[in-house]
């Protein structure tokens, strides 16, 4: 291997350390996204749940409401 190859050998493994180095910090940003991603996620699914659960507690206390004034 001559001086010049072995200069471009070089240059590849550089050029694929410096590629590496940016992959790996752009996955940790992916990363971290994706976690805030599932805070907000969960967070909204909790809202909704406790919507869900107040209109079906509404939905059957008017219908047991309603079948309570049949009776009388």
């Amino acid at each position: 291997m001559n001086e010049e190859e072995r200069h471009l050998a070089l240059e590849a493994l550089e050029r694929i350390a410096t590629h590496e180095k940016e992959c790996g910090e752009r996955w940790a940003e992916a990363v971290v996204e994706l976690r805030e991603l599932r805070k907000a996620t969960d967070t909204h699914a909790a809202r909704w749940e406790k919507l869900a659960w107040l209109v079906v507690g509404t939905v059957v206390t008017t219908a047991l409401t309603a079948w309570f004034n049949m009776l009388w």
